[in-house]
């Protein structure tokens, strides 16, 4: 078990006290310069410094100043904004939220990019379903000194996981003096959607119409520096506080309905899990009369399509409450030895909201002699079949919680993270780096208003007791003596008592820990004579081994283990496991031409990283790569990488559970399904159901999932082919473009649920029609198990081409100030997504669905800013933010135009020691794109928020003060 022995908490409170210790005496090693000699810098993607920024791998650098001028508060929105990075786990996120924020690069998925905290690995982020990429939220925004992105393989510098890239967020090490940074800020929108407005009209849905402004966030951080009195050391200490208020749906009017695509455009719509009760027999009723019916007083009436509008009550932005603390320290003991350390602390909470709960088809039979109903009904459901008081009927019930209030998923992380290492010069030619890298992050969940489907069952089976009384049959045989019956045949017949019984709280406990061990020892060759003939400079190297282990346990209480919890989709499963990996590592850096005509400097760089896993796995990645610059302006770069990525835990140990995946319709239901008898029929429809299967009115169906002891490691190249441009005659100009190309093979990836059941229907293919469950009840693919299996294996593959681009152009207008123009962009010229090597590439640029492509993955996605920094202490910015147009994919209903989003900002330094900073992003209030129908977990409030700004204007006010 994790974390709960005395040899864990003893080596825990160690690495932290000394973690401590080392920050408020000591501090990283500034190695001096000597004459005219350029001091070398170690840039992401390399463990050999280099004298600038440029080499052979992109990077992207983004600075503190970049990061406060867009008023943004959550790191994870501002890297959403990039080009390169696609949403993942977002505080825009309500049903699927884990409540961490990921970084996803390429769209290649969070797993697949690697963060980095000055170059060492930030630990799995939580240990629940989609969660275990790096959380964010870690990141205090105000300490952050730069972001560093470098797209494309880097394995063999860094190890697994660096598939799409890596993202290496640098911190603030030399700080001094005091700061105080306060910022405030909110989201408004004018609601005047006049077409989903008549909508809500239409269908007696509460209108939000004017102004709404919501969404306030106080952010406050302090930062607190001090160099020791000798000069060879750095103290340095933040603490933040931000708490951000929730959005609900209700708040847009674009999202205060569950929109639905059809032929006339979208249609307020909803799940037919009721606050009426739907009592149907999906065609299964004995004796025949099929009925399809809800609650009228106390009466049934035809149901005649009615759904309970879900949308208002699920968050549009999940609340947050967020506090880190942190100290980095640095100290020179001499100029062979220094000391540094970070320790870290963060404690967020986060609660997702969604719908009430209910009774979602959870039971199959009623008895006839109820006596919660009245005549009427029992004629409706049994009468008209020919049954008596003595019999039962095939009824199942979709009644909607509504007395009990929406569910909440209380969600908090709290991690430790702590680094302590020794750095310094062996000699002039020589030096090393070796640390220690703790992180482990808790995980507690509470869900609330659950009910259970153990009582729903027991509350809805109730007679009449001696004395006349509707009580339960648990009561009676005195299995359940605390059961209370569950009156949805009445409107107002729900009880206090009913709805007690019926909750169920949920809980669930984990966490994850990570500890890397490494040490490097660079070295540059020069002096010992290991130098080309054509350079001046000498072969540098580096090398080193490492050490890494990483646990997860997650341990959910019974409630959610068996699966009792009536709106979870199924049992969430606990994990529990561990792997190690021991690496051996290696770089060089080859100067092959220098001051030649033709050639300034050409350079090749080639390492290598061997892998060993505790789970009988090893891998080998490697990397080759050339920088040339014919002449001073000019750079020309290209490289290969392979990288890998082993299955973490969660890939490797959960159990086999049923959940839910997302597609737009069950091609063998309703009364003229998609699918022929015959195709039908190799899913496991018989003659009976063909024609009366019930779709789905969420989108969703069930599907069983899990992990693999067996998974290999996913393997992928990258190739990449660059220039970078800054010619001397136009000063302050500089254009870069890098061309990408990765392929992942073996991915790590279930096969979609949508594949499996068009490989069985149309192609008649045994192995998939094996792995689909109708049951013999309803034939649907979403009442009670009914399921797809769809367990990981090494199988898919993923390709993604494309080119980066960014432009800077600085210039002095005169005496009145200078101007930096800035355009950065990616141009995605493909990416596939193959499910096995038998099927299709399906081709994803430009398109968005809910089973393979998923969220958009448009063409462009270009950023302009403009800033002007005046010589009256005002600067003032602005910047376009453009996302191409995506249709949905195979030839959908739904397509998504290109959005393009104004931002304005300015800031005033009033004196030397305080500094004012206001803005609006979005100033124009674009509404996001319309989506009926969002794929859940990656949708919200009928959009992708992640992608889109989903709440309106962004406005925000701050003030700085320095000491």
């Amino acid at each position: 078990m994790l974390n709960t022995n005395t040899v864990s908490k003893a080596v825990r409170f160690a690495l932290i006290a000394g973690a401590t210790s080392a920050a408020m005496t000591t501090a990283p090693v500034a190695f001096a310069v000597d004459g005219d000699e350029v001091e070398r810098i170690e840039v992401t993607g390399s463990r050999i410094k280099r004298v600038d920024m440029e080499g052979s791998s992109p990077v992207a650098v983004i600075t503190a100043e970049e990061i406060k001028a867009t008023g943004i508060t959550r790191i994870e929105d501002f890297l959403n904004d990039m080009p390169q990075i696609f949403a993942g786990q977002s505080s825009g996120i309500a049903n699927g939220a884990t409540g961490t924020a990921t970084v996803d690069l390429r769209n290649l998925g969070s797993t697949r990019t690697l963060v980095l905290i000055n170059g060492r690995r930030m630990p799995s982020g939580s240990p629940s379903a989609g969660g275990i990429g790096a959380d964010v939220n870690q990141i205090p925004a105000a300490f952050v000194e730069r972001i560093e992105v470098l797209t494309g393989g880097a394995s063999a510098t860094y190890g697994s996981d660096a598939v799409a890239g890596v993202v290496n967020f640098v911190l603030k090490d030399d700080f001094e003096g005091f700061q105080f940074d306060y910022q405030f800020s909110m989201y408004q929108h004018d609601n005047d959607n006049g077409g989903v407005q008549r909508e809500l009209d239409a269908n007696g849905f509460d209108n939000p119409d004017g102004s709404e402004t919501d969404g306030h966030t106080r952010d406050f951080s302090f930062m607190l520096g001090a160099n020791t009195a000798d000069g060879r050391g750095n103290v340095s200490m933040y603490a933040t506080y931000r708490d951000i208020t929730a959005v609900s749906q209700s708040g847009r009017d674009y999202s205060a309905c569950a929109l639905f695509p059809t032929d006339d455009g979208e249609v307020c719509g909803g799940s037919s899990t009721i606050p009426q009760g739907r009592f149907t027999d999906f065609g299964t009723a004995i004796g025949g009369n099929s009925f399809d019916l809800m609650v009228q007083g106390d009466e049934f009436v035809d149901r005649d399509g009615t759904v309970y509008n879900y949308g208002p009550l699920n968050y549009f932005q999940r609340p947050d409450e967020r506090t880190t603390l942190g100290a980095i320290g640095k100290y020179e003991i001499n100029e062979n030895l220094e000391l540094y350390s970070e320790v870290m602390f963060m404690d967020d909470r986060s609660v997702a909201q969604i719908a009430p709960s209910g009774a979602f088809f959870v039971t199959e039979t009623l008895n006839c002699d109820n006596p919660l109903m009245s005549d009427q009904q029992r004629e409706a459901i049994c009468g008209a079949n020919g049954l008596t008081g003595d019999d039962t009927q095939n009824v199942y019930i979709g009644r909607r919680n509504v007395e009990g209030g929406p569910r909440q998923d209380d969600l908090r992380h709290t991690s430790w993270r702590g680094v302590f290492g020794a750095r310094g010069m062996i000699n002039d030619d020589w030096s090393y780096d070796t640390f220690f890298n703790y992180g482990t992050v808790s995980y507690v969940e509470t869900y609330r208003n659950e009910l259970s489907i153990t009582n729903i069952g027991r509350a809805l089976n109730v007679v009449a007791d001696e004395e006349g009384n509707a009580v339960c049959q648990s009561v009676v045989d005195g299995s359940d003596p605390n059961c209370v019956p569950w009156n949805i045949f009445t409107e107002g017949g729900v009880t206090d008592e009913a709805i007690d019984y019926l909750v169920k709280p949920l809980y669930s406990r984990g966490e994850t820990e990570s500890i890397q061990v490494s040490g490097i020892i660079t070295g540059d060759l020069t002096n010992a004579g290991v130098v080309l003939p054509t350079a001046s400079d000498g072969v540098a190297v580096a090398f080193g081994l490492e050490y890494r282990n990483e646990d997860l346990l997650l341990e959910p209480d019974t409630g959610f283990t068996s699966g009792d919890g009536a709106g979870q989709g199924g049992p969430t499963a606990g994990v529990e496991g561990s792997f190690y990996v021991k690496e051996i590592f290696g770089e060089m850096s080859v100067p092959l031409l220098q001051d030649v005509t033709g050639a300034e400097s050409l350079n090749f760089e080639t390492a290598y990283r061997y892998s060993d896993y505790s789970t009988d796995q090893d891998t080998n990645t490697y990397k080759f790569a050339l920088d040339w610059r014919p002449i001073d302006d000019l750079l020309v770069r290209g490289s290969y990488q392979r990288a890998v990525r082993a299955g973490n835990i969660r890939d490797l140990y959960r159990p086999q559970t049923l959940g839910l995946f997302n597609m737009d319709s069950d091609p063998c239901s309703g009364a003229n399904p998609a699918y022929t008898f015959e195709q039908c029929a190799r899913t496991g429809v018989t003659a009976d159901q063909y024609g009366s299967i019930a779709d789905s009115p969420a989108g969703q169906y069930n599907s069983i999932t899990g992990g693999n002891p067996d998974l290999e490691p996913e393997e992928s190249d990258t190739y990449s082919f660059g220039v970078s441009y800054s010619p001397e005659f136009i000063d302050g100009f500089s254009v870069t473009l890098d061309y990408f190309d990765i392929d992942v093979d073996k991915a790590i990836s279930s096969v979609p649920e949508r594949y499996i059941l068009d490989k069985c229907a149309l192609d008649n293919d045994q192995q998939f029609c094996d792995l689909i469950n109708r049951g013999t009840g309803t034939g649907t693919l979403w009442v009670g198990d009914d399921n797809i299996m769809s367990t990981d294996i090494n199988i898919g593959s993923l390709a993604t081409t494309g080119v980066d681009f960014d432009v800077n152009y600085n210039f002095v207008i005169g005496d009145m100030g200078d101007i930096k123009l800035n355009v950065v962009g990616t141009w995605l010229d493909s990416y596939e997504i193959q499910s096995t090597p038998d099927s299709d590439v399906i081709e994803c640029v430009g398109y968005w669905d809910r089973s393979i492509c998923g969220a958009p993955t448009p063409e462009w996605r270009t950023n302009f800013r403009a800033a002007w920094n005046t010589p009256w202490d005002v600067n003032v910015s602005a910047a376009l933010r453009f996302i191409g147009e995506v249709d949905e994919l195979d030839d959908g209903d739904t397509s998504i135009d290109s959005q393009t989003y104004f931002d304005l900002q300015a800031s005033w330094y009033a004196t030397d020691n305080l500094s004012f900073s206001a803005g609006v992003n979005n100033v124009l209030d674009e509404e996001p794109p319309i989506i009926g129908n969002a794929p859940s977990g990656i949708g919200n409030g009928n959009t992708f928020p992640g992608t889109y700004d989903a709440l309106g204007r962004y406005l925000f006010a701050g003030v700085s003060l320095k000491f």
